[in-house]
């Protein structure tokens, strides 16, 4: 049996829908019973929150396999009331190759090191930034903020790299995991198939979303942070946190060899997955 923690978030719903799209069973894991019938989707949720270690083992009990698309974080309590022979495909982030430190990446770090030193047959998927989900914030709220501005202020002029990856094949990362027979646990980063300068990102996204080209404005980090505060109380602009600025001065760079290797996947061009992300509703 196959239970999914998150069915109802962003990555499970899609995955959800992969897996009756296929007429694979699985039981979906919510926390709240409203969130998963407004999805649409047939089934009855087991419900559980994930700080409840009673109602997750009761959630658990039988699986074969958990699929969690739960935050990292969470990692050791699903371990915990798992079934000792059941095996695992945890979702993390490559946030947690982050070097500013922050509880969102030393959650993630956590949760890793909890599946690696549990020694379960089992794999965290680290995915680079996630675009073209429903309801996505990433290129979604850049194209909303784009809109509001004739040039894009970026630290350093854009020039760190970036790997997103598209939501499709995080969902094809997922099932893919979920067959291997893993024999011990690791961790694999997924991402798109090459990273590129953000100020290219930024102009594929532009691009896509049929908006006319926008310069880039580079600006010192320390006043582009400062700026972001505008975003929280001007109406119509996109929030945009501080620490979100900072990080866009890392380079996002990643080996997908293992990506390949192990799950087989190769990963669409990110042209593409733009195109896919702003096509019409009835055409997706």
């Amino acid at each position: 049996m196959i239970t999914l923690i998150g069915a109802s978030g962003r990555s499970g719903a899609a995955l959800a829908r992969a897996l009756l799209a296929e007429r694979t069973p699985f039981t979906p894991v919510v926390r709240d019973a409203a969130k998963w019938a407004a999805l649409g989707l047939p089934g009855v949720p087991r419900i559980a929150e994930l700080g409840d270690a009673a109602a997750l083992r009761a959630a658990l009990e039988g699986t074969a396999l958990v699929i969690s698309t739960a935050h990292a974080r969470h990692a050791p309590a699903i371990l915990a009331a798992t079934p000792a022979d059941a095996r695992f495909v945890l979702m993390g982030s490559t946030r947690r190759y982050s070097r500013w430190a922050d509880a969102h990446g030393d959650g993630l770090r956590a949760g890793e090191a909890a599946l690696l030193a549990s020694g379960r047959a089992g794999v965290m998927l680290h995915p680079t930034m996630v675009y073209g989900a429903e309801g996505e914030d990433n290129v979604q709220r850049l194209a909303a903020l784009l809109r509001r501005l004739p040039f894009a202020p970026l630290p350093g002029g854009g020039l760190s790299l970036v790997q997103p990856i598209h939501q499709s094949d995080v969902t094809r990362a997922l099932l893919a995991a979920a067959r291997h027979p893993w024999k011990g646990p690791t961790s694999i980063v997924i991402a798109g198939p090459e990273p590129v300068p953000y100020r290219d990102f930024l102009a594929a996204v532009v691009r896509a979303a049929g908006l006319g080209a926008r310069p880039v404005l580079p600006l010192p980090l320390g006043l582009l942070r400062g700026l972001a505060w505008f975003t929280r109380v001007i109406p119509g602009l996109p929030s945009i946190g501080a620490d979100e600025i900072r990080r866009l001065t890392e380079d996002k760079a990643f080996d997908i060899a293992p990506m390949r290797d192990i799950l087989g996947l190769s990963p669409i061009p990110l042209e593409q997955g733009l195109a896919l992300t702003f096509a019409p509703t009835e055409k997706k």
